[in-house]
């Protein structure tokens, strides 16, 4: 284990000089931390809030599990987590269409676990902590000076304000993408836009058997809904409309939660013993990216680099999975900082490659052609397969899996001709949201005081998710 040296800890009048300073104690930011302290690297960990703190994203995918393994916490995950086998989308009869990941093409796990991650992000941040990262939490990045890769970090503590020089600067600050906000790096996503409200809820009914863990997947006339099993009859529960739909909210926004979720029979009949036992969150600006995810002495990785939509539970392992491929890299560069360049421009590569995969469903998931689709779902030349293999998170070093997805493009297009008339309006409403403005933002910030069950909720305003913190 290395440990720090203590000439790398900073006080008020003096400047730390760690190899690597990580932003944000996060999925993504405590595995590169881990990672590269274990090559033996000097690294810093700097989490604005105080560990345990909420968090929305508490699915992962089957294919977390080996990143989970290689960090040496699967055990622990498993002790704290719901098993989830698949997931499900409801069809119209009332029943549902499982999608377990056993069925997926090539080796990847056929399980995963659902986690709050108040508990998840701090298991992994006091893990990277006892593999000798300085790991500091309630420590908050106000500035960043970046002079040809020469950066000086200043930071706010209890004790005050600290500074770095680390000879490597990574930005997993997650949705504050505090290094892209800065540069003028971050946009939103011009072909996809989507605002969201949750909660946490308990006496949700479950799905039976083998499929209890499922994560559910329910469509509405504005958008989707999610359905998480989570630990002690907790499930997070939260619908994700367009920024138009939001945007009529009148009053308060549990009233339009449970609005939305009774307007969609399949949810609301789960939901008739439910009680809430959390505040009502709310998001708006849900979809962005940034132009580039690194330059001299910096990267972005996971949500501080780009965001689409939760539809899939994809972020933590994309976070996670960005994060150890950029432990290989940032590695590799510190020893040959010549190959810097090369070696950012193939990880993005790389890492765009999956991404686009998971982008263009999530682009046309609300669409009547993929609703019938996921409604009758046929496994020809095993394409169903390939789409659990995508569900899984296989969709970055897979071939076999590609190039199937690329013929469910193809099945995709020709169902979209024989519904033209409808296809064509869906086509032309999802064009329209990203114009709508909308805004605020708390997904990771906990009321001061939390009402109790059944009371109060978490509002928002316009701007509160472009705010720098």
């Amino acid at each position: 284990m290395t440990v720090p040296d203590p000439a790398a800890t900073a006080s008020a009048d003096s400047i730390a000089h760690p190899d690597v300073l990580v932003i944000g104690g996060g999925p993504a930011g405590s595995t590169i931390a881990t990672l590269l302290a274990r090559k033996g690297w000097q690294v810093t960990m700097l989490e604005k809030d105080r560990h345990p703190r909420f968090h929305i994203g508490e699915s992962l995918l089957p294919m977390n599990m080996p990143i989970l393994e290689r960090l040496g916490v699967l055990e622990q995950v498993r002790g704290i987590g719901v098993l989830k086998l698949g997931a499900d989308f409801p069809v119209d009869d009332g029943s549902y269409n499982g999608f377990p990941f056993k069925r997926a093409l090539g080796d990847s796990p056929g399980y995963a676990f659902h986690v709050k991650r108040a508990e998840f992000d701090q298991l992994l941040f006091e893990h990277a902590r006892g593999e000798g990262v300085d790991a500091r939490d309630n420590v908050r990045v106000e500035r960043v000076e970046l002079d040809d890769g020469a950066t000086l970090v200043h930071a706010r503590g209890e004790h005050g304000t600290l500074r770095f020089r680390p000879r490597y600067l990574v930005d997993a600050s997650g949705r504050d993408a505090f290094l892209g906000g800065r540069l003028g790096l971050k946009r939103r996503n011009p072909r996809h836009a989507s605002a969201a409200l949750f909660s946490h809820y308990t006496g949700v009914e479950r799905r039976p058997g083998d499929d209890a863990g499922n994560v559910s997947i329910i469509r509405h006339e504005h958008g989707w809904l999610w359905l998480i099993p989570l630990r002690d009859g907790v499930t997070s529960v939260g619908a994700v409309c367009t920024p138009e739909y939001l945007k009529q909210r009148r009053g308060d926004s549990e009233a339009f939660l449970q609005q939305t979720l009774e307007s969609v029979p399949a949810a609301a009949e789960r939901m008739r013993g439910a009680k809430r036992v959390a505040p009502v969150h709310a998001t708006g600006n849900y979809a962005y990216d940034c132009s580039r995810m690194s330059g001299p002495g910096w990267m972005l990785l996971g949500d501080a680099w780009t965001f689409v939509d939760p539809m899939f539970s994809s972020g933590v392992f994309l976070a996670m999975n960005s994060a150890e491929l950029g432990a290989g890299a940032v590695d590799t560069l510190l020893r040959e900082p010549a190959r810097e360049a090369a070696l950012m421009a193939a990880l993005e590569k790389r890492l765009s490659r999956g991404l686009d995969e998971l982008k263009w469903f999530i682009y046309r998931f609300t669409s009547p052609t993929m609703k019938s689709l996921f409604s009758r779902p046929r496994n020809v030349l095993q394409v169903e397969q390939a789409v659990i293999s995508m569900l899984a998170g296989d969709v970055f070093d897979a071939p076999a899996v590609r190039w199937r997805l690329r013929l469910f493009r193809l099945i995709y297009a020709f169902g979209t001709l024989k519904t033209a008339p409808q296809a064509w309006r869906a086509w032309r409403e999802r064009k329209r949201q990203p114009a709508v403005a909308f805004g605020g933002d708390t997904l990771q910030a906990d009321p001061p005081a939390a009402p109790r069950a059944g009371t109060g909720t978490r509002g928002f305003e316009p701007g509160d998710a472009e705010a720098v913190r």
